[in-house]
């Protein structure tokens, strides 16, 4: 009984592993979203990386549903987070390579934005069905 009160619990609030890893992601990314238009400008690049206010809110966005995923129930939505998230950049991640221009021009993203976007898909897919559930 003792065993199926543990894995029960287990379940409803989520991997710790998982919430923990939702919850540096997204504080990660609302920090590069409030950072993108304080150290860039309305157009300009962070560090290396293009960039504009629709780039930020985007990434504000993403932040904020990744602490929130993280949080609620406990971390019991982190896994879904990092797997949809990762799938998520991983088409972003794709469409920046075939469509470089419309994408730059739209959202401001270069060929450094699509290689770290590629790292991101990759590193929440893999956090996201590899780490325990």
């Amino acid at each position: 009984m003792a065993g199926a009160t543990s894995t029960q619990s287990s379940v409803e609030s989520g991997s710790s592993q998982q919430k923990t890893v939702a919850l540096v992601f997204g504080a990660v990314f609302v920090l590069v979203g409030i950072l993108g238009p304080v150290l860039g400008g309305a157009e300009g690049n962070l560090i290396v990386f293009g960039r504009n206010y629709i780039h930020d809110v985007i990434h504000l966005a993403s932040g904020l549903v990744g602490i929130g995923a993280g949080l609620a129930a406990g971390g019991k939505y982190a896994g879904e987070y990092l797997k949809g998230f990762g799938a998520v950049y991983l088409v972003v991640t794709i469409a920046g390579f075939l469509a470089s221009g419309l994408l730059g021009d739209l959202i401001g993203l270069n060929m450094a934005d699509n290689v770290l976007h590629l790292v991101l898909a990759i590193a929440l897919l893999g956090a996201g069905f590899g780490l325990e559930e």
